[in-house]
């Protein structure tokens, strides 16, 4: 009878395998189940990504655009802000130049009071009293005195407020500057986008740097600035009224003053002439007077006819210059040594004709009221002469007012505030 050999193992039932059957089933369904769950939360997480990244890029995108908005106002309150500044600035600058001028216009009259006071210390013996001619000029001594105070400190002062209009303005710029800049970087960053070929992972991108700054401190920086320089200004304007307002009272006052001297000098010089004519028996010291009077024509004459050809000489010299070609064609210190030399000797000329007919005039007096003269003719022809001089110098005055109007109408006026503008286009 045949045996079958039989492997010993472990044998399991067929309930064992049809159990564990339905387990690897039931697991490999649980996994999927979990394997579709993954893929389904893998799928939201990818669409909930893609859209929070395109959001957060496009709000970004946006925020710059606003930031953007923002620098480019706050830029164009700066800059009209700044070029408010500089126009302002100018404007002080012409009214201290102005003042300026007013101030070195009342170094003619002083020189002038100053010389009448001198010539009026000349006369001799009693007709050296202190008449109300003595009075006024020395009043006018301490108006013109009181006058360039008041215009110095003008000056003082729209040079101090210049300064500080500089600082202003220079803080605008640097503000200015950095607007510009920071405008530049935001506007490279709004360029960028994921296709960029320069962009790259950073190291620790997300770090504040030192000296950050917040909003508020950012706006509040640009509108303090602007705050300053609209302060600067008002004040700044009101400087300007104080030196027009000054520079008037000033004018008035010199003017009003120059009037005063020259009623009180004619009056008195009314007077001498009057006591002059009634001095009626002094012929000897009256032919004396008119021999050294006729002297002193002689002289004036032949210095006036002297004058001629040094001004023809002068004349020429100019005429010839201007033939120079070219660039050769200089304003040179030779140029205007020749112009100043003309104007020198027309003045000369000028003064001297006008003494000359003077002397004609007081001669030809002499001559008619030669035998009405008295024992003090020559003090008070004299004391006459020194207030006809003052008289004459006082001229000056006048004279200088039209000179300095013809003047003022052709000298360009430069800028004095000394700043170095900012290219705002």
């Amino acid at each position: 009878m045949a045996t079958l050999s039989s492997k010993p193992s472990l044998r399991y039932s067929v309930s064992d395998w049809a159990t564990d059957n339905k387990q690897i089933s039931d697991a490999a369904e649980h996994k999927r189940n979990i394997s579709q769950e993954i893929r389904q939360a893998g799928r939201a997480l990818r669409n909930e990504t893609a859209n929070k990244t395109n959001w957060d890029e496009y709000d970004s995108t946006r925020r710059l655009s606003d930031r953007i908005n923002d620098i480019t106002c706050w830029k164009e309150n700066l800059k009209a802000c700044a070029q408010e500044v500089d126009a302002e600035m100018d404007a002080l600058t012409l009214s201290k130049e102005e003042t300026e001028r007013a101030l070195a216009a009342t170094v003619l009259p002083l020189e002038v009071t100053a010389e009448c006071l001198t010539l009026r210390e000349g006369r001799r013996g009693k007709e050296l009293v202190s008449d109300p001619v003595e009075a006024e000029l020395k009043k006018e001594v301490e108006v013109i005195d009181g006058a360039q105070r008041s215009l110095q400190q003008c000056i003082d002062q729209a040079f101090e407020q210049l300064c500080r209009l500089q600082e202003a303005r220079q803080q605008l710029t640097i503000d200015l500057q950095d607007k510009i800049e920071a405008l530049d970087v935001d506007m490279s960053c709004l360029s960028l986008t994921i296709r960029s070929p320069d962009i790259s992972l950073k190291p620790n991108p997300t770090r504040v740097p030192p000296g950050s700054t917040t909003p508020q401190q950012w706006e509040q920086f640009s509108r303090y600035n602007i705050t300053r320089a609209k302060e600067e200004m008002q004040a700044s304007v009101q400087i300007r009224e104080n030196n027009s307002i000054t520079r008037a009272q000033v004018q008035n006052e010199l003017e009003a003053q120059r009037m005063a001297v020259e009623f009180a000098l004619r009056k008195r010089t009314h007077h001498q002439e009057q006591a002059h004519h009634e001095m009626h028996w002094q012929l000897k010291t009256t032919q004396d007077e008119i021999a050294e009077l006729e002297k002193d024509i002689g002289g004036l004459e032949e210095d006036l006819h002297a004058k001629m050809a040094p001004l023809k000489l002068v004349h020429t010299r100019l005429e010839n210059r201007i033939k120079r070609p070219g660039m050769d064609l200089c304003r040179d210190e030779v140029q205007f040594g020749l112009v100043d030399e003309a104007k020198q000797l027309e003045a000369t000329i000028l003064a001297l004709k006008q003494k000359l007919a003077q002397a004609q005039h007081s001669l030809q007096s002499l001559k008619q009221h030669e035998a009405q003269m008295i024992e003090d003719l020559s003090r008070k022809q004299d004391a006459l002469s020194l207030e006809q001089r003052s008289s004459q110098t006082r001229l000056r005055l006048t004279l200088g007012v039209q000179t300095e109007g013809l003047r003022s109408a052709v000298v360009p006026l430069t800028n004095s505030s000394g700043r170095h503008k900012l290219d705002l286009a």
